[in-house]
């Protein structure tokens, strides 16, 4: 095992069957090599971006997500403009210079671009992510312009079969990755990302995404464990693999070495220190939680979702000899 994880270093890629005994071994050797990597590439860094999940209002119907548009348990909330602005001022006073907005898939195209405008209007140093689900090539051109930076847009699988089975009929692979094409081609700094533990996955699916994240090659990736939430389909199935999660990030780290890769709130969900365990796996980035108290109960893809604040995730940090970077932390290709 060892010589196919130092030959995953050296070439970047693995055939099929090869990046399957590797994404189910058992060694410390794969997350020792891929934190070595993580180290060479950008230090003792951990960039933290601030996240605001600005609404929770969703037009689709996943069957795992628990904002859901069926799901009538919770109580909606749209943030104003002002009100996400307080909160990015408070967030930029506390050293932040990355916020990601995300909410549910539907938001009014020239409400997000006032949104944006407005953000770097009153903080021209930092970098806007959005993560709103898909748009049209025609929306997207906009909020470039607008002056978004980044934008992430998890397929979850790329298993045709999968995703028909997790989503409703009105949504396809195909248009998801079709605006994952357009995002590239139209200049943002691009996040995909994948789902580990979904009802039905095999070793196989899990291959098939990180060979698409190999071949799409995106500034961002963020893997995470399927986690069920009690008013969906899938309340009853259980939650992902905390060691195929982990092996995904360090696999991943070794195919793209300056890859942006968040050690995911849904790991922490799923168990105690699983923050820390992505970090020396190969994560590098964090996403503190700017959202208020009462809006972060009512933004619930999972059951069981796990806070902390900046102070917490620090002393996490400084415990493996990491160091939290406040500054905008954007994609650079580090290495040939």
């Amino acid at each position: 095992m060892e010589s196919l994880i130092a030959k995953l270093e050296q070439e970047r890629t693995l055939s099929r069957e090869e990046l399957k005994a590797v994404l189910s071994s058992d060694t410390a050797c794969l997350h020792e090599r891929a934190f070595a990597v993580t180290t060479r590439v950008f230090g003792s860094a951990v960039y933290a971006r601030g996240l605001i999940e600005f609404t929770n209002i969703c037009r689709n119907d996943c069957y795992y997500c628990g904002i859901r548009r069926s799901n009538s348990q919770i109580p909606r909330y749209r943030m104003s403009v002002d009100e996400i602005l307080a909160i990015c001022s408070d967030g930029y006073a506390r050293g932040f210079r990355t916020f990601v907005l995300q909410g549910g898939e539907g938001e009014c195209v020239e409400r997000l671009c006032e949104i944006v405008t407005r953000i770097k209007a009153d903080f021209p140093d930092c970098a806007v992510t959005l993560s709103v689900g898909e748009l049209s090539r025609g929306c997207l051109k906009r909020l470039k312009a607008a002056g978004t930076d980044r934008y992430l847009l998890r397929q979850e699988t790329v298993v045709e079969r999968l995703y028909s089975a997790i989503h409703p009929p009105q949504m396809s692979l195909g248009s998801r990755l079709s605006c994952l094409r357009d995002l590239k081609e139209l200049g943002f700094q691009t996040g995909c990302g994948f789902m580990i533990g979904v009802p039905g996955q095999t070793l196989d699916d899990i291959v098939e995404d990180l060979l698409f994240v190999k071949a799409f090659d995106p500034e961002m990736v963020g893997i995470g464990p399927f986690l069920p939430h009690a008013q969906t389909p899938f309340a009853d199935s259980p939650a992902g693999d905390l060691r195929l999660t982990l092996n995904a990030v360090s696999i991943t780290r070794l195919m793209k070495p300056s890859v942006l890769l968040p050690a995911t709130t849904a790991v922490e969900s799923l168990a105690a220190n699983g923050r820390q365990s992505a970090i020396l796996a190969g994560a590098n980035v964090i996403m503190p939680n700017l959202t208020t108290a009462a809006l972060r109960e009512k933004y619930q893809l999972y059951d069981g979702k796990a806070f902390a604040t900046l102070e917490e995730i620090s002393r996490q940090m400084s415990e493996i000899g990491r160091e939290i970077v406040m500054t905008r932390g954007d994609y650079k290709e580090r290495l040939p």
